[in-house]
């Protein structure tokens, strides 16, 4: 998920995986080869091509790391029961903030951090953002919960309450688990792929649960070339929708 890269994709010191993976169930949706063929065009290595680790994987998997060492579950848990809640969301945000490449868009970054400026707002983002990824709940209510908490931010000028915002920071924390929702280039990719996405503007858990059967279609299509988590499903969609590989 790069921007304004001027090189071609065709570069790669893999050698290309097998087709095995293009099953019978990968044809009821229709465009499912076709996409496969455009991702191995542009990276014939697949999900171990050097070129596909440069451009789309490595830097995600470094700001998962950064996220690991800043603030695992049991360093979240700590700073909740002191009240450090500034000190958590200065955390998350600048774990996003220093991703090699922009996960969230300028207006987004603004919003969030206007939100957590005040002891309230933070206190809001913190124990929302440590329910939905630690708490004990079915993911359905954290995941509910956790999009009130974000609607519940205090709002500025721009509105807090998007796709990308509410996913971003579970992508992070939890990419074998959690995906990155970035609304045009993944509903651009469910309609080439051919899967009927059941996208709404307001982040929801039946959209997100639907997203999450997508992005288990495409991992169980793609199950020959190896998918490690949601980072590899997600670069793989990102190809699909982005005007990059066009």
């Amino acid at each position: 998920m790069r921007i304004g890269r001027s090189e071609t994709a065709s570069r790669s010191t893999s050698s290309s995986p097998g087709r095995s993976g293009s099953s019978a169930q990968a044809a009821q949706y229709p465009g499912a080869e076709r996409c496969r063929r455009k991702f191995l065009k542009s990276f014939p290595g697949g999900f171990r091509d050097a070129t596909y680790l440069e451009w789309e994987r490595d830097y995600k998997v470094e700001a998962h790391k950064r996220w690991q060492s800043a603030l695992p579950e049991e360093r979240f848990r700590e700073l909740i029961g002191e009240g450090r809640y500034e000190d958590i969301a200065a955390t998350a945000v600048r774990v996003e903030q220093q991703t090699r490449h922009a996960m969230l868009f300028s207006f987004e970054k603004m919003a969030l951090r206007d939100a957590v400026r005040t002891r309230p707002g933070a206190k809001t983002f913190a124990e929302g953002l440590f329910q939905y990824l630690h708490g004990a709940e079915e993911l359905p209510v954290r995941f509910e919960r956790w999009v009130a908490a974000v609607e519940a931010l205090p709002r500025r000028q721009t509105r807090v309450l998007t796709w990308p915002l509410v996913t971003v920071f579970g992508f992070l924390a939890q990419p074998e688990a959690h995906f990155f929702l970035k609304p045009n280039v993944t509903r651009i990719a469910a309609q080439k792929y051919g899967y009927p996405l059941q996208y709404a503007s307001r982040p929801s858990w039946a959209v997100y649960e639907d997203m999450l059967r997508f992005a288990a279609v495409v991992r169980r299509d793609l199950r020959d070339l190896k998918p490690r988590d949601m980072i590899d499903v997600q670069s793989f969609l990102w190809v699909q929708g982005s005007d990059e590989y066009a």
